[in-house]
């Protein structure tokens, strides 16, 4: 009798886990199907979040001079700077550690008066644009961000 009992339990155990497996399948079926479109990496997600509170432009190592991919976000910066006439912006210049730290600090600002002058150039008055210190990047992120000038509308 005793093992007919422990047959039985089997039985029950595994049926009971042939529904627990069935119900987190359908679960997880139901998560992926309205999750939709894979997701992006998360530091590729930051990254653009960052850039939707703060347009940046991104320079070539140890150059001042604007990327050719810059002028669509000063022109963005520019248009919204003419739609808050007055409104300050301030642009700031990042360099990270490595190397000559009087070297990096002078070349983000070279970076970031090379946007103000851009800025300028298309239109935004001198009076509205306020260059920020430079300011060193904590690391440990994509290299990029320590060769970025962000610019604020405040």
């Amino acid at each position: 009798m005793s093992d007919a009992n422990d047959d039985a339990q089997t039985y029950a155990l595994g049926a009971i886990a042939a529904v627990v497996a069935l119900v987190i399948a359908g679960v997880l079926t139901l998560a992926i199907g309205r999750s939709g479109a894979p997701k992006a990496p998360a530091a590729a997600t930051a990254v653009a979040a960052a850039e939707a509170a703060a347009p940046r432009v991104y320079f070539e190592v140890d150059s001042d001079a604007l990327p050719a991919d810059a002028m669509e976000v000063l022109n963005r910066v520019a248009e919204a700077a003419r739609n808050n006439p007055g409104a300050p912006i301030l642009i700031s210049g990042f360099h990270d550690a490595s190397g000559n730290a009087e070297h990096n600090a002078d070349l983000a600002k070279r970076r970031a008066q090379a946007v103000r002058h851009a800025l300028e150039a298309n239109g935004v008055p001198a009076s509205q644009l306020q260059l920020d210190k430079p300011q060193q990047t904590l690391g440990g992120g994509d290299p990029r961000e320590a060769r970025r000038v962000e610019i604020r509308i405040q």
